[in-house]
């Protein structure tokens, strides 16, 4: 009787252990993030110097109607190493979303390791520092333990979505919702005389055979 009862509450503690593991998890992911970001505003960078870089690659990949972006693989690879403008970890900046409680770090780079840490920037797309002909394509996971987009689907139309680079806070506003499949590129280019960011994770949760993509627009 005695072993049954202890038993008993073994099987219990270990449940509640189970159940508290994720957003035990998630707490400590969110403290780290917030480390990065006070190591982020600290760095010493060189932000004018980069920032005219990425226009121009901004302007290239307008003007040459994103023609490297072919497959899956066009997102993997990234455009440019940050750290020879003295930015860690290839971490262009950080993406928060106050309707969600999301803020992550956002990495050059589409490959699962990025992703494992954060949200990252789908290569040839627009770089995330604004401007007009711009969308930054923005992916994060959807149905793991950490949270990251997992509400991507409670933003609603109209709520804000901040991003931080390395020089400035960008403000921008949803503005529309669609499904598509994941080899529909055009959906997620550049847009004439537009200044977006487009958020993209896997459909339905848990689930990868459609995108959840979330267009969003600069406030200016």
């Amino acid at each position: 009787m005695k072993a049954r009862y202890v038993l008993a509450i073994a099987l219990a503690v270990a449940g509640v252990c189970v159940a508290a593991y994720p957003t035990a998890l998630n707490m400590a992911y969110d403290e780290q993030v917030r480390r990065q970001q006070a190591q982020f505003k600290a760095g010493d960078t060189d932000p004018d110097r980069l920032y005219e870089f990425l226009v121009k690659e901004n302007e290239r990949l307008h003007e040459q109607g994103q023609s490297g972006l072919v497959d899956a693989f066009s997102y993997e690879i990234p455009g440019v190493d940050l750290s020879t403008y003295g930015l860690q970890d290839n971490r262009i900046g950080f993406i928060e979303i106050p309707a969600i409680g999301a803020n992550l770090p956002i990495y050059l780079g589409a490959t699962r390791e990025n992703m494992r840490h954060g949200a990252v920037h789908l290569t040839q797309t627009s770089y995330p520092i604004g401007g007009p002909n711009t969308n930054a394509v923005i992916a994060a996971h959807r149905g793991g333990t950490l949270e990251m987009f997992r509400d991507i689907h409670k933003i609603s139309i109209g709520d804000e979505i901040l991003v931080t680079n390395f020089r400035e806070r960008l403000r921008y506003q949803a503005n529309q919702i669609q499904i598509i499949s994941p080899d529909d590129i055009n959906r997620i280019k550049i847009q004439e005389g537009r200044d977006l960011i487009t958020l993209i994770s896997c459909n339905p949760l848990g689930k990868n055979y459609e995108r959840y993509v979330l267009y969003a627009e600069r406030v200016r």
